[in-house]
């Protein structure tokens, strides 16, 4: 592991995961998203389908994107540019999203605070209301930072939210 520096603050946190998560949306489906109240706490999650990136390197931790089936759909036919996508299609998509926002997150992570890497997206479908261990999990994560920030595009047709914890 490499030499390690002071702990991102929790503000640079929500500014990074938000813009890397606005730049996706801006980039890959040209939507606008528009981020709710970031709160200092990761799950208990409560949706429909959940793509999950893991950190690891000089810190460990997880980037986690939940929706709805609706805002998935959604979601997939914006990125992969296809009408009425299937479920291997909306999977796909997610654990894309997921991958993409994790990568600039890492980037950026990256450029003050150290080598980080990420696992392949792993996306769970089906009701979730929580993930076991996940409380566990954050409680010894390496930074104890830990957010979650709700996001909608302006005309609410697409909700997400985006959790981080390392």
């Amino acid at each position: 592991m490499g030499t390690r520096v002071a702990a991102m603050p929790f503000e640079e946190l929500v500014i990074t995961l938000t813009s890397a998560t606005q730049v996706t949306f801006k980039n890959y489906m040209d939507s606008d998203l528009l981020a709710g109240r970031a709160e200092k706490k990761v799950g208990p999650l409560d949706s429909d389908l959940a793509g999950i990136v893991s950190i690891t390197g000089d810190y460990a931790g997880f980037v986690i994107i939940t929706t709805d089936k609706t805002s998935a759909g959604r979601i997939a036919g914006k990125l992969l540019m296809v009408e009425n996508p299937g479920e291997a299609y909306i999977r796909d998509a997610l654990g894309e999203l997921a991958n993409t926002v994790a990568g600039v997150f890492k980037t950026r992570f990256e450029e003050q605070y150290g080598s980080v890497a990420l696992g392949l997206p792993l996306v769970v479908s089906g009701r979730l209301q929580t993930i076991p261990g996940l409380s566990d999990a954050v409680a010894s994560s390496s930074l104890n930072l830990q957010v979650t920030i709700p996001f909608s595009t302006i005309d609410g047709a697409i909700a997400i939210t985006v959790m981080a914890y390392m």
